[in-house]
């Protein structure tokens, strides 16, 4: 466990030292969301209590989203192009002679990567839209706690996903369409545009029955605290599970991939 803690360190650090592009990455985030806030001022004037939401309600979604872009890789920019070209070059040989299993090396690496993304990009464009809005922000820390295992176990999933799609790179010659298309998934249906409550019928059950909507919309849900008692443990337990379902497909892809490697390899 030491190995992958010190991976999970040298991931902070490592984004650590960008820091005219986490700057750049708040002023974005910030900008976005009054944007997408006045967006939905309007939208609510209209619709109030559209998808179960009072005004207030809804612009808090949208900091929560703004706070977790980056930390959730809810429109990509993760560790899946590194993973990808690691693939294509061959020096993934190199990690898989490594005394760490490969999967747990990407997993601390990018659970570095977000942990500083929350810090660094999340906390100051949810304080500035605290400050310039009516935001419903609870005032009970155990609801703030909640909220952090949701974005743990939200983290989780969002990294089985792109542990996928990076291994890809082992039968395509090119990711970048696969990678693009998971990302569009990502943005569309974890709620990052509109939340999933407001989708109609069929549709929207659907969708937030997939596992994009544990990296987003869960998380909100628990913070704005329309989940209590026994409500706010079968959430957690819809995204740990599927944590456990995407760990363990990536788990079966990275054993088929090792073979076809060896076989390569002679």
């Amino acid at each position: 466990m030491r190995l992958y803690a010190a991976v999970a360190l040298s991931g902070f650090r490592r984004y650590a030292t960008y820091r005219v592009a986490t700057a750049a990455g708040v002023f974005t985030n910030t900008v976005f969301g009054f944007i997408v806030a006045y967006t939905y001022i309007a939208l609510w004037n209209a619709r109030p209590h559209l998808g179960g939401y009072d005004r207030a309600q809804a612009l808090t979604f949208v900091w929560i989203s703004q706070a977790l872009l980056a930390a959730s890789a809810l429109m990509g920019g993760g560790f899946e192009d590194e993973l990808q070209e690691r693939i294509r070059s061959g020096d993934v040989a190199v990690d898989l002679y490594r005394p760490a299993d490969l999967q747990l090396w990407w997993l601390a690496n990018d659970l570095g990567r977000a942990c500083f993304q929350l810090l660094g990009r999340g906390v100051v464009p949810l304080a500035v839209g605290a400050l310039a809005f009516e935001l419903a922000l609870p005032a009970d820390p155990l609801t703030w706690l909640a909220f952090l295992l949701s974005v743990l176990l939200g983290v989780l999933v969002g990294f089985g996903m792109r542990y996928v799609v990076g291994l890809a790179a082992f039968w395509l010659l090119d990711g970048a369409g696969l990678t693009l298309l998971s990302s569009l998934l990502g943005t569309f249906l974890s709620g990052m545009l509109l939340p999933l409550t407001v989708f109609p019928g069929a549709f929207g059950d659907v969708a937030r029955l997939l596992p994009w909507s544990a990296l987003l919309q869960v998380p909100a849900d628990v913070l704005l605290g329309r989940y209590h008692g026994a409500g706010l443990i079968r959430a957690l337990v819809f995204q740990a599970g599927w944590a456990v379902v995407v760990l363990g497909l990536g788990r079966m892809v990275q054993a088929v991939a090792t073979r076809k490697v060896v076989v390569q390899g002679g």
